[in-house]
């Protein structure tokens, strides 16, 4: 039976992804940085269960990583809402280059055959424009955080390259579905509360993956000897703009979208003036990823629709509501 790794197994993705995982058959061991911290008893169902602390370049690895076959690194210091770091880069880097590097090496020390990697299409840039984004695309990072994911994928190839380690990339975009936060959770809470909102006149289109899709995907990377050495992005298949995705939550929560007609170049106006033009980036431009490579090699299709996916994730928020949960955050 193949062990793996999980890095980051008590966050968004690492939840689901330890549950398909186990669902399939494997061993699973979940990393988190201290047991009993926020979101490790979604994780109870896995004994084997360990604590690394801090992620950098000094983390010992060695018991999480003892008789294991694979790694998936989930684990990452992502987009913070409010950046306190005197140098974002060089904290992006401590966690996201030089704890991925002490992992990836370690793992090898410890007979480590393959190595999934979670980075970011956000490497490609902030707007695919006219087009769809693909692995050989030119790599433009635009963030401490893109810089750093790259600069980790960087070293992984490097370390690959000196000794028979398997690495394997994926590069998703948005991730949606029960459990998410961020930007798309906000997207809920103004939908379910009616907010009007000036963003009727963007006309962008957007991938998204939803979260069991991406697990799929990475079990894929871990099954499939046709991963080895590959880079992959990915995507439910199907992209809306920013007015048609606000409409399907609604319409999902049985409210009507409140969508008021704005020229964008107001919004992107407003947006510097206010110090949120990342935040106009993304409600405004489009961000669209080609994942036919995945299917072509890997034989790997979406499971599960987009408009599936939607459904879960509202109805996961409309019983959160219910128990008094998100709409605290």
């Amino acid at each position: 039976m193949t062990r793996i790794l999980v890095t980051g197994a008590n966050g968004f993705v690492g939840r689901e992804l330890s549950r398909t995982l186990l669902a399939r058959g494997y061993d699973v061991r979940a990393s988190v940085r201290q047991l009993g911290e926020h979101g490790a008893g979604h994780i109870s169902n896995i004994a084997d269960t360990v604590s690394v602390g801090d992620i950098g370049a000094g983390t010992d690895w060695l018991h999480a990583l003892k008789d294991v076959d694979t790694v998936i690194h989930l684990a990452a210091r992502v987009h913070v809402m409010q950046e306190i770091s005197k140098n974002p880069l060089e904290s992006f880097r401590s966690v996201n280059v030089h704890g991925t590097e002490r992992l990836a090496r370690m793992a090898i020390e410890r007979g480590v055959t393959r190595f999934v990697y979670i980075s970011s299409i956000s490497i490609h840039g902030n707007s695919s424009g006219d087009r769809a984004y693909a692995e050989e695309d030119d790599v433009q990072p635009h963030s401490p955080y893109a810089v750093s994911k790259w600069e980790g994928e960087l070293v992984l190839r490097t370390i690959e390259e000196e000794s028979d380690l398997e690495v394997v990339i994926v590069r998703p975009p948005l991730v949606y579905g029960a459990g998410v936060g961020g930007n798309f959770l906000r997207l809920m809470q103004w939908a379910q509360k009616g907010f009007p909102l000036p963003l009727k006149s963007i006309q962008n289109k957007r991938s998204f993956i939803g979260i069991e899709n991406l697990a799929d995907l990475l079990e894929s990377c871990v099954s499939n000897p046709a991963a080895a050495g590959e880079t992959f992005v990915a995507s439910d298949g199907e992209d809306l703009s920013t007015p048609d995705l606000i409409d399907r939550v609604a319409k999902l929560m049985g409210q009507s979208a409140r969508l008021i007609s704005v020229p964008v170049s107001v919004l992107r106006a407003i947006g510097k003036v206010v110090g949120k033009e990342a935040v106009l980036d993304r409600l405004c431009n489009s961000l669209r990823v080609d994942a036919s490579k995945a299917r072509t090699l890997l034989g790997w299709q979406p499971r599960i629709s987009l408009d599936e996916g939607l459904a879960r994730t509202v109805k996961w928020y409309v019983e959160q509501i219910a128990d008094g949960g998100v709409c605290a955050r």
